[in-house]
């Protein structure tokens, strides 16, 4: 019996490692310490089952990928958003490293599939877990700064997660309009003016297009279900326009 018990788990830990290492090919990233890998997606509902073995769950991983997140992220509204005050930065950071967003990128890269779980904890769901997708997500970062320092981590997230700020999936706490009336402001360039081009749909599900001009020539234009969205939809093209990347 004891046999079998051990041939069942060697050939699920062997399915496991292949697991892993088809998952380093998908996210074009390989481990030098494979170990970091596989502990921060390993739970502690796995290690309190697997008490005889060396394995250990991702909290400290999460502590740290946690500080890295933050770093890496803020290090990337800096730069991107030159006149965007402490306080926006701030909210936006709050927006993108929030439980709800990072099981979002958890999702979108499966990490579900791979996390190691006790069997109590694999009943009842925990592998859809919102809060255990985001702690998984959190101790991946952590993992990969150790293994590879802090650039693979900015590569990582040039491809997972920057792309969706730039693609507007934070812009509900953004101040779009008022970013570019202190870049306007700052250069000297004069007055913004806003218009609401148009308005269409039933009253239910109104939609507006605005635009916004500087000296009669439109530099955004914005589509919205309210005229302050439009506006700071039209606002937001006008940011790329005038701080072209």
């Amino acid at each position: 019996m004891q046999k079998h018990t051990n041939f069942k788990e060697r050939r699920a830990f062997l399915k496991k490692a292949e697991e892993f290492k088809q998952f380093q090919k998908m996210m074009d990233i390989h481990f030098q310490n494979e170990k970091l890998l596989h502990q921060a997606f390993t739970h502690s509902s796995y290690v309190n089952e697997h008490r005889k073995k060396p394995y250990e769950d991702n909290e400290r991983l999460e502590f740290l990928g946690d500080a890295v997140l933050e770093l890496t992220v803020s290090q990337y509204l800096y730069a991107k958003y030159p006149t965007m005050s402490e306080g926006d930065l701030t909210k936006l950071r709050a927006a993108i490293v929030c439980e709800p967003s990072l099981v979002s990128f958890a999702n979108e890269l499966s990490f579900g599939n791979y996390i190691l779980l006790g069997k109590g904890e694999e009943m009842t769901g925990g592998r859809a877990r919102p809060a255990l997708l985001a702690d998984v997500f959190e101790a991946f970062i952590g993992a990969l700064y150790l293994d590879q320092g802090l650039q693979p981590v900015v590569s990582f997230l040039e491809k997972a997660v920057f792309p969706k700020i730039n693609e507007g999936a934070f812009s509900h706490v953004m101040d779009f309009k008022s970013q570019l009336q202190e870049l306007v402001q700052r250069d000297g360039k004069g007055p913004l003016e806003y218009k609401i081009l148009q308005e269409k749909g039933p009253a239910h599900s109104r939609e507006f297009v605005a635009t916004v001009s500087l000296h009669g020539s439109i530099l955004g234009t914005g589509v919205g279900r309210s005229k302050k969205e439009a506006e700071q939809h039209a606002a937001q093209e006008a940011l790329t326009v005038l701080q072209p990347k």
